[in-house]
C-alpha cells in the first residue's frame, strides 16, 4: 500500500513538473514576443499636424543598436526652447504615440522631446522585448545623439510602465541625466511574473511565489536558453539602490496592473528617491486623476534639476 501511494505522489510530481516547464514555455514565450502596436501612417500624420499647428519642428531619426536592430524615434523642437530635452519612453505593447500628450505638455513649457519606439514595438525593429537588459544600452545611444544633435544644457527622461523600468535600468551606465521620472515601473521582474501568474489565475502573487514557482523558473531558465537572455538580471530596484541621478517615482494608489507595491520596494532602496503615490489613479493613470498637478510635479521636478547640466 505505501509503495502505492509513494508511486502514486512521483507520478504525479512528475507530471506537475512537466505541466509547469509546458506552462513556463508559453510564458516566457508571451513575455519576450509582446504584442505590436504598429505606428500606422494615419497616426504619423495626426502627430505631424499638431507639429505643424503649434509650429514644432518635427524630425524622423534612426539609430542602429549594438546588436544591428533598427532604432526609430521622432525628435521634436519647440520654437522658443529652454536648452533642455526629456526622453519619453512608452509601455509594453503600445509605441510612441501612447507618449504624445506627455510630449505636448512638456513641448509647451519649452523641452525638446525625442519620441523614440522601443525594439520590437512601433516601427523599431527587432523580435524581442527584453524588459530593459538591452534597451539599457539603446537609451544609452538616444542620449548620444541628443548630446551630438541637440547639445543641451540637461537631459532628462520620462517613461511609463515597462518603459519606466528600462528607464531605471539605464542609469546603471547612463550617468548623463539631470534627473529622471518613472511611472508604474516594476522592481523586478521576477516579482512581476509572480503577480502575472497570480493575476491569471485571479489571486495575489503568493501563488507564483509558491505552488505555481517551478512554471516562473521554467519561464526565466527557458529564455537563458533559448535566446541566451538572462531575464532575472532585470531589476530596476538594483540599479535605483547604487544611482545618485535624482529619481521621481509616479504610481497609482489603484494600480491593478503593477501594484504600488513595486514602487515601494524602489523606495526603499534610495533614501534620496521621491516616491509619489497618487489616490484614484489605476495604471498609469496620475495624469488622469490628478492632471494639474501631475504637471505641475514632472515640469517642476525637471526644473529643479536643470542648474546639473
Amino acid at each position: 500500500m505505501r509503495t502505492k501511494v509513494l508511486s502514486v505522489l512521483a507520478v504525479s510530481l512528475l507530471g506537475f513538473l512537466m505541466v509547469s516547464v509546458i506552462a513556463g514555455v508559453f510564458l516566457a514565450e508571451g513575455t519576450l514576443h509582446p504584442g505590436r502596436r504598429p505606428l500606422t501612417s494615419q497616426s504619423e500624420m495626426q502627430a505631424r499636424d499638431t507639429a505643424a499647428r503649434q509650429h514644432w519642428d518635427l524630425a524622423d531619426v534612426t539609430l542602429v543598436a549594438s546588436d544591428g536592430v533598427p532604432l526609430s524615434a521622432w525628435s521634436i523642437r519647440p520654437r522658443d526652447g529652454n536648452r533642455s530635452a526629456v526622453i519619453l519612453l512608452h509601455g509594453l505593447s503600445d509605441n510612441r504615440l501612447g507618449m504624445i500628450g506627455y510630449a505636448e505638455m512638456l513641448l509647451l513649457h519649452g523641452f525638446t522631446v525625442l519620441m523614440p519606439d522601443a525594439r520590437a514595438h512601433g516601427a523599431c525593429g527587432g523580435n524581442l522585448a527584453t524588459y530593459g537588459l538591452l534597451e539599457s544600452d539603446d537609451i544609452r545611444r538616444w542620449v548620444d545623439w541628443l548630446e551630438e544633435n541637440e547639445h543641451p544644457h540637461c537631459v532628462f527622461g520620462f517613461a511609463e510602465s515597462t518603459g519606466a523600468a528600462q528607464l531605471l535600468q539605464s542609469l546603471r551606465s547612463e550617468t548623463r541625466f539631470c534627473a529622471v521620472a518613472a511611472e508604474s515601473s516594476f522592481s523586478n521582474i521576477r516579482e512581476i511574473a509572480y503577480d502575472r501568474v497570480g493575476q491569471f489565475f485571479g489571486t495575489g502573487p503568493w501563488l507564483g511565489r509558491t505552488i505555481l514557482r517551478p512554471v516562473v523558473e521554467a519561464a526565466f531558465a527557458y529564455g537563458k536558453w533559448k535566446y541566451k537572455l538572462d531575464l532575472s538580471q532585470a531589476s530596476p530596484e538594483r540599479v535605483v539602490a547604487v544611482t545618485t541621478i535624482p529619481i521621481l517615482l509616479i504610481h497609482g494608489r489603484n494600480d491593478s496592473n503593477i501594484s504600488v507595491r513595486h514602487s515601494r520596494h524602489i523606495a526603499g532602496r534610495n533614501p534620496a528617491l521621491v516616491l509619489w503615490e497618487v489616490p484614484n489613479a489605476d495604471h498609469c493613470g496620475a495624469v488622469n486623476a490628478a492632471p494639474q498637478e501631475f504637471g505641475k510635479r514632472l515640469v517642476g521636478w525637471f526644473e529643479s534639476h536643470s542648474s546639473t547640466g
